[in-house]
């Protein structure tokens, strides 16, 4: 072996062990994996005495239906109600009494929200936004009836309650309530309503009763909702250190383009500490949340219902389904079934929840501190697609439309403003393009000097030594273009995610958050659609135009082959993209096509071809300035070539 096969062996394992060094987990990495393992550990240990618990119960269960048919025989002595009572104290365990009782429901109301709670279940029954419509502007109900289960399940006497099949009594201001079915908040008052369950155990000196508590606040969109067990020591098993909710919600269809807004419904969930993330709304699936959740969203493209919990969910399963096209008024199944911490041996227990019931808007949603904003597509995945769009486009949009401007005037305005941010970057790349232009014949003349293909490399470093000489960067028209690519993206991501476009109307289009359609198609065609938006064909004609007057003042000698036609391709691919799109997006990139073609046609009469062709001519007959870095590499060279002769002498 030669010593440079061991000093490379060597570099190699000094190489290898760098690099396991380098990617070895930190201290606070390996604590927080150890945390990571130890919760799932304790979810799996929780779990297990869970099942056995059930096991028992569902024993404990069977016994008890072995009596009742026992029991069964005596039933003739018995009177009806008599039977009911007793059958409801075998199966509903201490909160017998609270399993009986009629169904009513009762209507809550504040500027903003419609609220609808049952006394079966105590549960919110139906929620409704007031200050909004649905795509064919009737009234804007998230959920009402069957569309939401949302109950609480334990053990009680060994037998599992659902709190789905108790009765509440409602209260008001911490007072039985006896008044009418609507109750109106007031004012800057609260409402206070709250629905209680007792157990068999209640009586006026020691209370036992579950309790929901709602306080609506005034213009407010998040409700707090406690949930109270007071006094149930001896009505909740004792072993219990988790309480499980079942949450399930059927979202309702409620924008112009289901397939659109379908694609836009999921479940997002945040951990308590770490970052937002979703189940990826395209398809359906489930995950398993094993460490502690700060709150869980079934969120829709503009509006979503999410359940927080300031002190955190123990753990929890999530899952999102797609249901049938033939359902054309839902869109999706959202469920998650939740744990939450609970210590059966207190006398109480109070869990500390909140309701946010409303639109996804930037700024509401912010206003929380919640990162319930991370909900919105804003182009989370690349900074400075965020960036853009939350302290620059949003900002602004937010402030133009505070003078009560139609949004279409709205979209101009925003368009015009950018342009004008970009206008030295465009100026730039003009000016680029002017120069290749003027230096178009002498590229031509080295195309003659080179003619053949064992040439290509010669005749690359002579462009390049011809592009030095006349002080051109043929990149410096790339790279404007690419300053410009994240501020495209974020308005991409930004224009279809606006809840402020929702339902407003410009010129044809009745709905800028979604497609306008001048033409409904009788048919569908494959991947354009079922109509024709006016807009989309607006953009895709500008498009075309705008290649076209670009590849006449580029020079085609710099031109890669084929990018020509792939650039006449770009606008029909758009044109079957942009079809369903936001109709809002669409005349944005029309209109900033429109203003590019005024800035191209006042640029050419800026520039002076001839002056700038004198320049260069001037620049060639300048001396070429070499870097440090480039006479380094022509002296090894030097070096390299003089060896060579060396070693053949």
């Amino acid at each position: 072996m030669t010593r440079d096969n061991i000093i490379g062996l060597l570099l190699i394992a000094a190489v290898l062990i760098g690099y396991s060094i380098w990617m070895a987990p930190s201290e606070d990495e390996r604590l927080e994996a150890q945390r990571h393992r130890d919760s799932i550990a304790e979810v799996q240990r929780q779990e297990q005495a869970e099942a056995a618990a059930l096991r028992e119960r569902q024993a404990a269960q069977q016994d008890i239906e072995a009596d009742l048919q026992e029991d069964a025989i005596d039933t003739e002595t018995l009177d009806g109600d008599d039977l009911q009572a007793r059958r409801r104290k075998e199966q509903m365990g201490f909160f017998s009494d609270a399993a009986a009782g009629a169904e009513k429901i009762y209507v809550l109301e504040s500027d903003l929200l419609k609220l609808s709670v049952s006394t079966r279940g105590g549960v919110l029954y139906a929620a409704g936004l007031t200050n909004y419509k649905t795509y064919d502007y009737q009234e804007l109900i998230l959920f009402s009836g069957d569309d939401q289960h949302f109950t609480f399940n334990f053990f009680s006497g060994n037998r599992n309650i659902s709190t789905e099949d108790l009765y509440f009594v409602p209260y008001l201001n911490n007072r039985p309530y006896e008044g009418g079915d609507v109750i109106t908040q007031q004012g800057d008052t609260p409402l206070n309503f709250s629905m209680r369950a007792y157990s068999d155990f209640h009586t006026a000196e020691q209370p036992s009763y579950i309790e929901f508590a709602y306080n609506i606040k005034p213009n407010q969109y998040m409700i707090d909702f406690d949930v109270n067990f007071v006094g149930t020591r001896d009505a909740v098993a004792s072993n219990t250190t988790l309480i499980n909710l079942d949450w399930k919600q059927q979202l309702r269809r409620l924008e112009k383009n289901r397939q659109n807004e379908q694609n836009n419904t999921t479940v997002y969930y945040k951990y308590s500490s770490d970052d937002v993330s979703r189940i990826r709304p395209t398809r359906d699936g489930s995950e398993r949340l094993t460490t502690r959740v700060e709150w869980i969203s079934f969120k829709q493209q503009f509006f979503s219902s999410t359940l927080i919990a300031p002190e955190g969910f123990a753990n929890a399963n999530i899952a999102s389904e797609t249901l049938p096209e033939e359902d054309e008024d839902y869109l999706k199944e959202l469920t998650a079934s939740i744990n939450l911490a609970f210590d059966g041996r207190s006398n109480n227990n109070s869990l500390a929840l909140q309701w946010y019931l409303g639109p996804n808007s930037y700024r509401t949603l912010a206003s929380h501190e919640l990162d319930l904003e991370r909900q919105i597509p804003l182009g989370w995945g690349f900074f400075l697609m965020s960036w853009i769009n939350r302290f620059a486009v949003i900002p602004i949009f937010n402030y133009l439309g505070g003078f009560d401007l139609n949004y279409g005037i709205i979209i101009l305005i925003l368009t015009i403003l950018l342009k004008i941010v970009l206008l030295p970057i465009a100026y730039k790349t003009y000016v680029s393009q002017a120069k290749m232009r003027v230096l178009k014949p002498d590229i031509e003349e080295l195309g003659k000097k080179f003619p053949k293909k064992e040439d290509a490399m010669k005749k690359q470093q002579a462009t390049m030594g011809l592009y030095k000489k006349a002080g051109v960067n043929p990149m410096s028209g790339c790279i404007p273009m690419l300053l410009q690519l994240p501020i495209l993206l974020a308005l991409f991501r930004f224009f279809p995610a606006s809840i402020e476009l929702r339902q407003e109307g410009f010129l044809w289009a009745d709905d800028l958050s979604s497609y306008d359609s001048i033409m409904d198609l009788p048919f569908t065609i494959p991947f354009y659609g079922d109509h024709v938006s006016l807009f989309t064909l607006l953009m895709a004609a500008s498009m075309v135009l705008y290649t076209h007057m670009n590849s006449q003042m580029m020079s085609s000698s710099t031109q890669m082959p084929g990018m020509k036609t792939m650039m006449y391709m770009m606008p029909v691919m758009l044109l079957g993209i942009f079809n369903s799109f936001a109709s809002g997006l669409s005349y944005y990139y029309f209109l900033a096509n429109v203003i590019t073609f005024g800035q191209m046609f006042i640029f050419k009469n800026m520039i002076d071809e001839d002056a700038l062709r004198a320049k260069i001519e001037e620049n060639k007959k300048k001396p070429v300035r070499k870097s440090k870095w480039q006479k380094k590499m022509e002296e090894l060279s030097k070096q390299q070539e003089a060896q060579k002769k060396r070693k053949k002498k």
